[in-house]
């Protein structure tokens, strides 16, 4: 339920009767326990691309954001650099070098991934703005490609900006998670209100998912449709916060979710990740990290509040499964 901040903020904006994301809402087979007989590879490999010199923090906190909503297995490309940070700091990883010291350069090949995320630290050389235009290409010009869900967020979308046509760029399962600025530099400077307008014409168009940041984040989808998150505070208005998102989407995706289902998931469990912390901390003290220790509580939460809804059909599935992973009944991603 949305409290009397978000009521005025919805009532200025022009939106009547939006639909809010709740525990009832979202796809209630991930909050599933996981069958007995489960292997990693049923969770899926991301791969990560990310980081640059003097960045390798946003690479740190989307990779355990990855860990912490459930992946299997995670690989992060990086600069050379950045290796002893990464190793220490995300044993769990698995680490692909790039060429190139400092910054990311080329990866050429990504068919065996189940879910991929570009962005976060990656930096805007001119070598890695050819990198990433020649990795959209490739999901162009391989439409097998397109079937593996992308996560473009921070310094991808700066790079996107600063590209002519990248709107042609843009094809199926990809989600995009501009903060306000970053979206102006995309699409221009418009009003909330415009902002969705432009884009309920512009993801059914493109096929893609745009989670719109905020103190209200929409997600609008790959057919238009628009949903708010009222969930989150200010404490979270942090140096990394961001990151997190990117990661958890990413390892949502991994497990075969569509970018619809994953950004809503997402979104929903990192506001209420950082709730968490907030009641824990406070709003001034709280760290991107604090959001990403708080992912085990949020997901115990909603698990538990399913099966308390009289009409949720959570305790018909969990007595129905008979599979592998979640969820019997979805396409398994690749390993």
């Amino acid at each position: 339920m949305a409290n009397k901040e978000e009521d005025i903020f919805f009532e200025e904006n022009l939106i009547i009767n939006p639909q809010i994301i709740e525990v009832k809402s979202l796809t209630a087979d991930f909050f599933l326990p996981r069958n007995r007989m489960a292997h990693k590879g049923d969770f899926g490999h991301c791969l990560f691309i990310a980081g640059s010199y003097g960045k390798a923090g946003a690479c740190v906190l989307a990779s355990e954001s990855a860990l912490r909503v459930g992946c299997g297995l995670l690989s992060v490309h990086i600069p050379k650099k950045l290796y002893g940070v990464l190793q220490v700091s995300v044993p769990e990883a698995m680490i692909l070098l790039d060429k190139n010291e400092e910054y990311f350069t080329s990866f050429d090949d990504f068919s065996s991934y189940s879910a991929v995320a570009i962005g976060p630290g990656l930096g805007t050389r001119q070598e890695t703005k050819e990198a990433l235009k020649s990795f959209l290409l490739k999901r162009i010009q391989d439409k097998s490609l397109q079937n593996i869900p992308l996560v473009l967020d921070a310094d991808a979308l700066n790079i996107l900006s600063q590209t002519e046509d990248f709107k042609s760029l843009l094809t199926k399962n990809i989600i995009l998670t501009p903060h306000p600025k970053e979206f102006e530099r995309l699409f221009g400077k418009k009003t909330f209100k415009d902002r969705l307008s432009f884009l309920s014409d512009f993801c059914p168009e493109r096929g893609i998912t745009v989670v719109l940041k905020g103190g209200v984040t929409a997600v609008v989808d790959d057919k238009g449709k628009i949903c708010y998150n009222v969930k989150g505070n200010p404490g979270m208005a942090t140096a990394g916060s961001g990151d997190v998102l990117t990661g958890m989407l990413l390892g949502i995706l991994s497990q075969g979710y569509s970018c619809s289902e994953a950004a809503k998931l997402g979104v929903f469990l990192h506001a209420l990740s950082g709730d968490e912390a907030k009641a824990e901390l406070g709003e001034h003290s709280l760290l991107a990290r604090d959001i990403i220790r708080n992912i085990p509580k949020a997901i115990n939460i909603c698990g538990v509040e399913l099966r308390t809804l009289e009409k949720s059909n959570f305790n018909q599935k969990l007595l129905n499964r008979n599979g592998k992973g979640r969820n019997n009944t979805r396409n398994r991603p690749r390993n």
